[in-house]
């Protein structure tokens, strides 16, 4: 099996490296088709994203708030999975606890 066929990721150790970068976000896989990383919004935050150009999934592993998409909006807390299509408006807000997620995009484009 060839380095290409598969990877494996520890999501602990993926939620680490990305409070480490001092980003919101950090990509940790990118194929042609999907790309994958952690997204963080401490309590309180403003989501600044915009639509995106793929579809994209979020699963929610810790905190709690709202998402907003295109006016409609939704609890959300953990355990939560989450898809927006692509270009759709969407943001989280009233973030009460500590968000982290797990982002996966349909293109790494």
């Amino acid at each position: 099996m060839a380095d290409e066929d598969w990877k494996a990721f520890e999501l602990d150790k993926e939620i680490d490296k990305q409070r480490r970068s001092g980003r919101p976000y950090n990509e940790f896989l990118r194929v042609p088709a999907l790309s994958c990383g952690v997204y963080t919004l401490p309590a309180g935050a403003k989501d600044l994203q915009g639509p995106h150009d793929e579809d994209e999934v979020y699963v929610v592993m810790e905190g709690r708030g709202r998402l907003r998409v295109e006016g409609e909006e939704r609890r959300v807390g953990p355990g939560t999975i989450l898809y927006v299509r692509a270009t759709s408006e969407h943001s989280f807000f009233e973030i009460e606890e500590d968000m982290t997620l797990l982002v996966f995009f349909a293109s790494g484009g």
